[in-house]
């Protein structure tokens, strides 16, 4: 199982922590991994997008020119990144910042309400994890136990509280892709 997924948005919606975690969660349960962040001097309000390789075997190259999932959370991303997506791979898109879906034929295509659902947990921090537990849904590459792992990695030992409304968050977002 190789799983080649892009996440990208603005900065701010958690785009690079999205990655970090999926790439630790693979890190934990013994899966090569890759994690590649790009992003703009803006930072907030810029462009940004990581790349993850998750794999039971040895990655070749971190450069990848078409994925297996696309996770695009604003119109710039799903404008420069549909096309990318493999044939029969997946596009998750954001409905609330995404005003053209997506129109290729050849894929699945599930669209999500992360923003609203944030809201609804009077948190928009953890709009990310919303997104991540619908991709993860979709895409099982990695374990609900995996992700709270890769959670306790990458967040700082200061904001471990902060995991059971990170993992609410994830289940709330698994329900999406059912």
């Amino acid at each position: 199982m190789t799983e080649e997924v892009i996440f990208a948005g603005f900065g701010g919606q958690g785009v690079l922590s999205m990655g970090k975690i999926l790439a630790y969660a693979g890190m934990m349960e013994g899966k090569e991994v890759c994690w590649m962040p790009s992003y703009g001097p803006e930072m907030r309000g810029g462009t940004a997008n990581c790349n993850v390789i998750v794999s039971d075997e040895p990655i070749v190259s971190p450069i990848i020119s078409s994925y297996d999932t696309v996770v695009a959370l604003n119109q710039p991303s799903l404008d420069k990144f549909e096309s990318k997506v493999k044939k029969g791979g997946t596009l998750i898109y954001e409905t609330s910042t995404i005003t053209v879906p997506p129109t290729r034929k050849d894929i699945n295509i599930i669209p999500i309400s992360a923003n609203q659902a944030a809201i609804e947990l009077n948190n928009q921090k953890v709009f990310n994890m919303i997104v991540l537990g619908a991709f993860l849904a979709v895409r099982k590459t990695i374990t609900d136990e995996g992700v709270e792992k890769g959670l306790k990695k990458a967040l700082p030992e200061r904001h471990h509280k902060l995991i059971p409304l990170n993992m609410t968050a994830f289940q709330k977002g698994k329900e999406f892709a059912k």
